[in-house]
């Protein structure tokens, strides 16, 4: 099954191809669950993440599981573009990082050292 939505809202188009998001999905979460992913501007994403994290600034990405089998994530390409340098990577890179956090969030891990070794483990396999 493939991705369910790629949307763009006023951002430019992200350098990462739909079948190595697709794959990684795939490779995560498993070829039936259905993904929605939205890239927006920062005052979407600051909207977003005041309503469901009670913070007032944008962030660079965000995971909604909305069932068992099917999720969200939601992108703010410049937060994206601007922490990229911060953490020694280009901008498709990080984001391919980011996409991979957000995949293993939607599989049901919250922040922690299982999380990060989960994470590692399909960093790898994506050479990111």
């Amino acid at each position: 099954m493939a991705l369910v939505a790629v949307s763009h809202f006023a951002t430019p188009k992200p350098r990462v191809s739909r079948v190595l998001l697709s794959s990684m999905r795939d490779a995560v979460l498993g070829k039936d669950y259905e993904l929605s992913i939205a890239f927006v501007d920062e005052k979407e994403m600051r909207r977003l993440n005041k309503k469901y994290r009670g913070k007032s600034s944008s962030t660079d990405i965000l995971s909604f599981p909305l069932s068992a089998t099917s999720g969200e994530i939601v992108f703010c390409m410049k937060d994206v573009e601007e922490q990229a340098p911060l953490f020694g990577r280009t901008t498709p890179n990080f984001l391919k990082f980011l996409f991979i956090h957000g995949l293993v969030h939607l599989k049901g891990y919250a922040h922690g050292s299982r999380m990060e070794s989960e994470e590692r483990k399909f960093q790898k396999r994506f050479g990111i």
